[in-house]
């Protein structure tokens, strides 16, 4: 993967060449960074497209410039080998704040995995494209794709890393490029991870990096809305995320989940994140997703909880995204969410964080319990009502 290139105003990016005509990336410690090598778990992926003429999108007028880069004695530090701890201090709610940082001078990465979403991957970007502050860098992580998703991300002018060997979906494609581009990130860097079929609003990240760059959240994340399609089955999905983003709104932002549609994270928090799981603070082996669930984001928001930060999903955050197709696909979603969101709860037992979280399962079985009454008591009556009827109809007339 290559090392986002902050020479470049922010907005702008560059249609990649093929492999061997791109030169190797220097961090921003001024150190060369070779090229990854051939048993690296990712690597960048070749020019399929040579033989086409190039895409160029138009030059886009950037509306954030970084600011120059300290350099010398004075130069923060490029790398996550102090504790995060040490740069965050206690607010009046006993939660922690990271560092102020000038909302100019924070940049951007974005990651999209993507398995096969050659028919999505384009409007994504676009997205982007399209943003009121746009990322600095956007990477495409195509993992495991049997379509054309690497060859439409490439011609929009992204950079494309493919997954070797992973196993783990979702959660595994991130870790493998998390693994490596966390320990070259400072305190003014920020990491979107977002799905691949969703398409953000155009003040999305100029909102969130405002609410992340005041250090009292560590993450912000996004309410959302369902694209068109789906007839019965899509419409029920876009009336259920409006009462989410509607709920989300009345409660002021506090959410109980950062959902893997769109959030954004200082990057010190992921790395504290990989801290505390390798030192056992946290469940799960030393990366930023735990690979041992169903619900990736689910779990890191009880992590990211558990280290005592702060999370928020403002209004100001919004974006659409896919539905489910039909009824079956909709249902086997729910039942993995269900299971992985008890899955988590289990890892990280009865705390006063999961409290609430254990209060909505409550909640959700008394309602499985009413709901089941209420069947089977119409069942009930329909079966009396009929042997009523049955048992009038068969006495002899006077």
């Amino acid at each position: 993967m290559t090392i986002p290139d902050r020479s470049v105003p922010a907005g702008r990016h560059r249609v990649p060449h093929a492999v061997a005509a791109r030169p190797a990336a220097t961090s921003r410690t001024g150190h060369l960074l070779s090229p990854i090598a051939s048993g690296s778990p990712t690597e960048t992926m070749p020019d399929h497209t040579a033989a086409l003429h190039p895409v160029v999108a138009p030059p886009v007028r950037p509306r954030h410039v970084p600011p120059p880069r300290p350099t010398g004695q004075h130069a923060r530090p490029r790398s996550a080998s102090a504790p995060a701890a040490e740069r965050t201090t206690e607010g009046r709610d006993g939660r922690r704040n990271l560092p102020r940082i000038a909302v100019a001078a924070m940049r951007v990465t974005v990651l999209i995995p993507a398995h096969n979403e050659a028919k999505q991957i384009t409007e994504t970007i676009a997205s982007l494209r399209r943003q009121e502050r746009p990322p600095d860098h956007i990477v495409v992580i195509a993992d495991n794709c049997t379509d054309a998703t690497a060859a439409f991300a490439q011609l929009c002018g992204v950079e494309i890393v493919g997954t070797r060997g992973n196993e783990h979906k979702k959660a595994g494609a991130l870790n493998q490029v998390l693994d490596r581009l966390l320990p070259i990130l400072g305190p003014e860097d920020a990491i979107m991870v977002m799905d691949a079929d969703s398409a953000l609003d155009p003040g999305f990240i100029r909102h969130g990096i405002e609410y992340l760059a005041d250090g009292r959240y560590a993450a912000v994340g996004g309410t959302f809305t369902g694209k068109p399609g789906g007839g019965a089955v899509g419409m029920f999905q876009r009336n259920e995320y409006a009462r989410y983003a509607r709920d989300v709104r009345r409660l002021q932002g506090k959410a109980l989940v950062l959902t893997g549609t769109a959030t954004i994270f200082r990057a010190t928090t992921l790395q504290e994140v990989v801290a505390a799981r390798r030192s056992e603070r946290l469940p799960g082996l030393p990366h930023v997703y735990d690979v041992r669930v169903l619900t990736e984001d689910n779990e890191l928001t009880l992590a990211i909880l558990h280290l005592g930060f702060r999370i928020l999903c403002p209004p100001e955050c919004t974006l659409t995204t896919e539905v489910m197709p039909t009824w079956r696909e909709l249902a086997q979603q729910r039942l993995r969410w269900k299971r992985g969101a008890l899955e988590n709860l289990v890892d990280y037992g009865w705390t006063p964080i999961t409290r609430p979280y254990w209060g909505r399962q409550l909640l959700s079985l008394i309602g499985i319990l009413v709901i089941t009454a209420y069947l089977s008591s119409l069942a009930y009556s329909a079966i009396w009502l009929a042997v009523s009827r049955s048992a009038r109809s068969g006495r002899p007339s006077r």
